[in-house]
């Protein structure tokens, strides 16, 4: 069975950093796009940060483009998500993705997306 496991978030205050891992399991994902993704209570999953196959291309939202960096380690299967000067604006639930492509073209539509882990809880507080 093919997984996507999330860890590392937790509450921080207001500039603070958190490093969030996606381990996959169950198959290897080291030619796929993946992409990191949050939802906050009561608005829509967004897109926050994506890494190409061989970790050479990243892609980032606006909102946290200059603070996150995305990673691929290709020989442990996990991806990773440093998130540096935190603000409250970023507390949701953050999902780590895997498209079925190397293809990075519409690395920030959810629907380029077909595993998705079960998330894992990231509060900012003021």
């Amino acid at each position: 069975q093919v997984r996507l496991v999330e860890s590392g978030g937790g509450l921080v205050q207001a500039g603070g950093s958190l490093r969030l891992s996606c381990a996959a399991s169950g198959r290897t994902f080291s030619s796929n796009l993946m992409g990191w993704f949050r939802q906050a209570p009561g608005k829509e999953r967004e897109f926050a940060a994506a890494v190409s196959w061989s970790g050479l291309s990243t892609y980032y939202a606006d909102s946290v483009k200059g603070r996150f960096t995305i990673s691929r380690d290709n020989a442990k299967n996990t991806v990773y998500l440093q998130m540096n000067s935190l603000k409250p604006e970023d507390t949701a639930v953050y999902y780590c993705a895997a498209s079925p492509l190397r293809d990075t073209t519409y690395y920030h539509a959810s629907t380029f997306y077909n595993t998705w882990g079960q998330g894992t809880q990231v509060t900012v507080s003021s």
